[in-house]
């Protein structure tokens, strides 16, 4: 996967993220959802049966960098209040990816024929809130200029297993000079709730990743001479938990194509 998929049958307002739901419901939009709705909290998605879930719970209380819980649905309701009055989680992300036994098995753009009474709904803390601040504070993303996002890549770093959840981390890398490195990381460190300050600055072998072998060929791994590689813990990690942990069912949604939310990127930050 390289650059951004966008694929929009319809126009509608970008800047809105109750348009932007309302274009993914309609099945007008299914592309990834960088820079779609700025100011507002987009988020990663993990559904699984409640049996599956109180292990899932505390797997991501065990791993808050890349597992940042914002909302959790109760059992069979597609709603999320706390994140929008509309949403319905059957139809408003872009992509989903269904898992059975641990194994990816479909792409999907709307689960409403998959939906049961036993499902519930994680809603997890996604790095595009931080990407937002860096922009305001004049931080230089290059990827967005090439209308990508971050590269992603997996890690020799083990998260805190939780029951059948386990697995390494999984990064983003965005490369700053060491000026804005330093920035980078006053900024972020005031998003916990959205991954947080980073996990590893510089020399990538020494967290196990190769910038040449980006996980699932997602994002932009370019890195200048005068530039160092900064690494955040990313929300794609409880996608490699699953794997490990088989669970007969599960949903997730595809790389980079998040929940938009109503909630202001703003309101998690820690002053």
């Amino acid at each position: 996967m390289s650059g951004l998929p966008l694929r929009s049958a319809v126009t509608w307002d970008r800047s809105d993220p109750r348009a932007a739901r309302r274009a993914i419901r309609s099945g007008g939009y299914t592309g990834y959802t960088a820079g779609i709705a700025p100011g507002y909290v987009q988020a990663n998605i993990c559904i699984l049966p409640r049996a599956w879930t109180e292990d899932f719970l505390l797997y991501c209380q065990r791993n808050s960098k890349p597992c940042p819980l914002i909302a959790r649905s109760d059992p069979g309701d597609p709603r999320l209040p706390t994140l929008a009055e509309d949403l319905d989680i059957r139809t408003d992300v872009p992509r989903y990816h269904i898992f059975r036994d641990g194994e990816f098995v479909e792409e999907v753009t709307d689960i409403s024929r998959f939906w049961r009474d036993d499902l519930v709904t994680f809603a997890l803390g996604c790095s595009f809130s931080f990407e937002e601040a860096m922009l305001e504070a004049g931080l230089r993303l290059k990827f967005l200029e090439r209308n990508s996002v971050a590269g992603v890549y997996l890690t020799n770093i083990e998260t805190v297993p939780a029951g059948p959840f386990c697995g390494p981390l999984l990064v983003t890398m965005r490369a700053f000079k060491p000026a804005d490195a330093i920035r980078a990381i006053q900024i972020t460190s005031r998003f916990p709730n959205v991954h947080g300050a980073p996990v590893h600055i510089g020399n990538p072998a020494s967290i196990g990743v190769d910038l040449a072998k980006r996980y699932q060929n997602v994002g932009d791994g370019e890195v200048a001479e005068d530039e160092l590689p900064v690494f955040w813990a990313c929300g794609l990690t409880p996608q490699l938990a699953v794997k490990n942990a088989k669970p007969s069912f599960c949903i997730t949604h595809a790389a980079s194509s998040m929940l938009m939310t109503d909630l202001r990127n703003a309101s998690l930050a820690v002053l």
